[in-house]
């Protein structure tokens, strides 16, 4: 039976499969898991920003009712537990390797920011461990507070750790500074602009959470976490307890309720929770409340940036200087050194020819949060910068700002950026062109004559982001100080009744991987896309892997694809044996399998019963079953890009900005289903919104204590303050991988923030606005314009 008509092409928009189970309360997350004999933990953390700990009593505590242990930083040390490591090697630009502060699980002797976890109660119910935890007393010796970066890196500032002097991790540069230096020296316009890229908190609806279980008798450790990368943390955790074997360590990632990157680094507590539980030889769960979200899941952001853009006198660009000063938190988080780097400065060309370009970026210590990956993670950071300082030399040079976007954009793919990468493919002018007629640019004159006559401001925005994703390749990443391969796995079985089960190493927590990657499967095999099972999360059941992040599902997809490949192959020997026809007569289309020299087809469900039968095929020439599996690194990394018109309007009176008209026009290569990539760039672009008018995860300087650590102070996007955005693809396909895909789960993240602070300016006839552009902040530069 020809079953192709119930099967959805790739590129087709189909309602995502996992979605039933979810709004029915069928989904299944790490805090639903009770095991047998199951322990509770809390931890107890320091309220102190920067303090000595001159000794730690637990005695009250551990009389407690339910309380079975109470774990110190001391005890984990004595059993041979290692600090946590920065997975990434930089090497400063004097030659000298980053320096790293040490880092322990729980705190030794010095704690370095608020909530940075000191002590773990282990108890029978949740409530007795969170009420023994505050029982712990712990004293505390108040050391010198830093927030800023600034004041940080200043003379006299206190030394955050005693074996790195001035607080400074690393001074990293990238580029040409002497043809940066003689492009400056000759330009007609030399402009620049310092700006800052506001703290963010990310804030995924599930907060982190763990249960860990040790099996004694089989020296056996299961985890079951929030994770995006459950494979890859079961090398750390391997490496971490000194499980040789790596079969003796289990971890499984179930339904995860978002992540954002925040999901994807190795933090201290999931690392204690799992030591306690080999201590106590049984289950120990914590889930964290959502003040310790606030307080301790890494940071995104903080940048402080002077940067300057050369121009001729044409307006065209001739080279671009930035020195950035990155606030990286109280240690050096797993990708804390790789976000301000190599994910940051080697995107700072843009979408544009910029023949010079030299970064400095300095990686500061403070007393803060760690700062990791979050949406976008270095990109955004750069397509603000560039962005914005092309949005002031416009304005300086009085040039339209789609006009010297369209003056400047690269044209030639692929392309070689003075920065390390090398573009794949694309066509920035159709996406502006394509953007420009979504938004009606021209008609703005009218509108924003309309807001002014009800005492409005109005004000638009252009931007044009480029990022690079699809991580890996493999090899290029380990020449820019990578540890690990960042290639992605698949396996496909194919049962004897035709349907498929996808075993990938790739993990969603919101992308819909579920309903994507059987796309591909049912694309491909013409099989009902009810039929596909896709299958993540667990490291006894998946092969190998390396997770999602950087918006790599085009790798894991890519795989996925080419073990269909590997099956359809087989399936064609197969069928020409029970056809009694030569191989290269076969085709296979539709889920169909037939030949030029027979009248005879045969279903894809029906090969799949033959293979698993073994009958009509020699055995010895082609093995029963039907499984596949493929690793796919890809040659280099995939580059969406797009151009975003923003519309904002200003009530002078109360200072709020309403965001009027969000248009997007995005080169994310082939779509493998619209609906759900428009769901990204709808999150994506809401959460670029917050961190432009609201978001902004603010420290008391004197006492470091975050002054946003909840929803009543931290300014959350909420659906009454968005507009309705229109979207259009304006895809060329990538050569990097066989799909042409390149991703977008983080593209509306990176394209939006200064396409809104850009309509801001526009609509205050100011040269900068510092984000969020919160509504007292606006409020007093109208007051000052009125003034002016």
């Amino acid at each position: 039976m020809n079953v192709a008509a119930t099967a959805p092409k790739f590129g087709q928009s189909v309602k995502r499969q996992e979605d039933g189970r979810f709004l029915r309360g069928k989904g299944k997350y790490v805090d639903d898991m009770i095991l047998p004999g199951q322990l509770y933990a809390a931890f107890v953390r320091s309220p102190f920003a920067h303090a000595k700990i001159s000794g730690i009593g637990t005695e009250g505590a551990a009389t407690m009712p339910g309380v079975t242990r109470i774990v110190t930083g001391q005890e984990l040390a004595a059993t041979g537990l290692p600090p946590l490591p920065c997975g990434w090697a930089i090497t400063s630009r004097d030659g000298v390797p980053m320096k790293v502060g040490i880092r322990h699980a729980l705190a030794m002797d010095t704690v370095r920011y608020v909530g940075e976890p000191v002590a773990l109660v282990i108890a029978e119910t949740q409530n007795q461990a969170r009420d023994a935890a505050e029982a712990v007393m712990v004293d505390y010796e108040d050391l010198a507070v830093l927030t800023d970066i600034t004041d940080a890196l200043g003379d006299g500032a206190a030394d955050i750790h005693p074996d790195i002097a001035g607080n400074l991790a690393f001074d990293w540069e990238l580029g040409d500074e002497s043809a940066t230096e003689e492009a400056f020296a000759s330009a007609a316009h030399c402009v620049p602009l310092t700006l800052r890229n506001n703290r963010l908190v990310p804030n995924a609806i599930e907060p982190r959470a763990i249960n860990a279980c040790w099996d004694a008798a089989d020296e056996q450790l299961t985890i079951y976490m929030t994770h995006q990368n459950p494979i890859g943390m079961r090398m750390f955790y391997a490496a971490v307890f000194g499980l040789a074997a790596e079969h003796k360590l289990r971890i499984v990632s179930p339904d995860v309720g978002g992540g954002f990157g925040s999901k994807a680094h190795n933090y201290p507590e999931e690392v204690v929770v799992a030591a306690a539980a080999k201590l106590v030889e049984g289950p120990v769960k914590w889930t964290a409340d959502r003040n310790e979200a606030f307080l301790t899941d890494a940071h995104g952001r903080d940048h402080l940036t002077d940067v300057e853009l050369a121009l001729d006198e044409d307006g065209r660009f001739l080279a671009l200087k930035v020195d950035t000063k990155a606030n990286v938190g109280a240690y050096l988080s797993g990708s804390g050194s790789l976000v301000p780097t190599y994910m940051y400065a080697t995107m700072l060309s843009g979408q544009y020819v910029i023949p010079a370009i030299h970064a400095r970026v300095r990686a500061v210590y403070t007393n803060t949060c760690p700062v990791d990956a979050y949406r976008g993670a270095g990109r955004p950071e750069a397509a603000y910068v560039i962005e914005r300082i092309v949005n002031v030399a416009a304005e300086r040079l009085g040039i339209d700002q789609a006009e010297i976007r369209r003056r400047n954009f690269i044209r030639d793919f692929p392309y070689q950026t003075p920065l390390v990468y090398e573009y794949d493919s694309g066509d920035y002018e159709k996406s502006l062109d394509a953007a420009l007629d979504l938004a009606d640019y021209n008609g703005f004159a009218t509108r924003k004559a309309a807001s002014k006559a009800k005492g409005k401001l109005r004000g638009i925005g252009v931007s044009a982001y480029v990022e690079a994703c699809g991580i890996g390749p493999s090899g290029k990443l380990a020449r820019l100080g990578g540890g690990a391969g960042m290639w992605e796995s698949a396996e496909v079985r194919v049962h004897p009744v035709g349907t498929v089960e996808v075993l990938t190493g790739a993990h969603s927590h919101g992308q819909g991987h579920a309903t994507t990657f059987a796309q591909v499967v049912s694309d491909r095999f013409g099989v009902p896309i009810e039929n596909v099972s896709v299958i993540q999360g667990d490291t006894d059941r998946i092969q190998a892997g390396t997770g999602t992040y950087g918006s790599r599902a085009s790798v894991g997809m890519s795989a996925t694809l080419r073990a269909c490949d590997r099956i359809v192959e087989k399936g064609k020997q197969i069928v020409a044996h029970l056809m009694q026809v030569d191989y290269d007569t076969i085709s296979f289309e539709d889920g169909i399998f037939s030949s030029t020299d027979s009248n005879v087809t045969i279903a894809f469900a029906e090969m799949a019963f033959a293979a698993h039968a073994a009958s009509g095929f020699p055995t010895d020439e082609i093995e029963p079953g039907l499984v596949a599996s493929s690793f796919f690194d890809p040659p280099e990394f995939t580059y969406p890009a797009g151009v975003y018109v923003c519309e904002v309007e200003i009530d002078p009176d109360t200072g709020v900005v309403n965001v009027a008209s969000f248009c997007a026009a995005d080169d994310f290569g082939n779509v493998a289903n619209p609906m759900i990539v428009e769901g990204q760039v709808h999150g994506g672009v809401t959460q670029g919104i917050g961190q432009a008018l609201w978001e902004n995860a603010l420290y008391d300087p004197d006492t470091g204590q975050l002054m946003s650590a909840s929803f009543m102070d931290y300014g959350m996007p909420r659906a009454g303050g968005l507009p309705d955005y229109k979207l259009v693809f304006s895809g060329v396909p990538s050569p990097s991988n066989p799909l042409g895909m390149k991703g977008c789960g983080e593209a509306g993240a990176i394209g939006s923030p200064p396409a809104i602070i850009n309509a801001v300016c526009d609509a205050l006839d100011v040269t900068h606005v510092e984000m969020p552009a919160s509504p007292e902040k606006i409020w007093r530069l109208c007051r000052e314009r009125e003034t002016a």
